[in-house]
């Protein structure tokens, strides 16, 4: 269970994402549970896990290791609290930079179209820039898992691709690409405004 001595104040400081992938629940959950997916999409654009470990059960441990290039390494780990297989995930996450322990909770919704909807939301941060922070990193990291998924058929969920250790270029290249493109559009919308 959390240890974490928040303050009514970092208590109040909720990320709450509400996401659609356009897969089966049963796949997307597969994708949270197994290391040789997570390691393949897991993480912010940049990063790739150079660890995964987990025991997938709860009270069962799990501890990644973050890296974006030589030299940097950016640890994370918690204890799943709640596993309702494919419905709902819980653990606690904590940074071993800063040792503050937040809790993250995820429904995964069937919808009628086949896709499933993702209500994920932790809590409590250190503070506002953290709960920010931790806001850009987990949408770009779903970005990446909408991304995966396009690799799926109906009945073959084994792993595609290589994990994302040899594809931190490729994310940098893209992110270099799209920052381009909106510095280009900016530029055209102000030419006609």
């Amino acid at each position: 269970m959390p240890k974490t001595d928040a303050t009514p104040e970092q208590r109040a400081l909720t990320l709450d994402i509400d996401r659609v992938f356009a897969a089966p629940r049963e796949l997307v959950w597969s994708l949270w549970k197994d290391p040789d997916h997570l390691v393949r999409w897991h993480g912010p654009e940049g990063c790739a896990l150079s660890e995964c470990q987990q025991d997938f059960r709860p009270g069962g441990k799990w501890r990644r290791t973050m890296t974006a290039g030589p030299g940097h390494a950016h640890v994370i780990f918690g204890e799943f609290i709640e596993i309702d297989e494919p419905r709902r995930l819980s653990f606690t996450y904590t940074n071993a930079g800063d040792g503050f322990e937040t809790v993250v909770k995820m429904d995964f919704i069937a919808q009628p179209d086949g896709t499933t909807r993702m209500l994920f939301k932790q809590t409590p941060f250190l503070n506002r820039a953290e709960r920010d922070g931790h806001s850009r990193g987990w949408s770009s990291s779903f970005d990446l898992l909408d991304a995966y998924l396009l690799l799926f058929g109906l009945e073959d969920w084994r792993p595609k691709g290589s994990p994302r250790i040899d594809g931190v270029a490729a994310d940098f290249a893209a992110a270099k690409a799209r920052q381009a493109q909106e510095i280009d559009e900016e530029i055209h919308e102000h030419r006609h405004t």
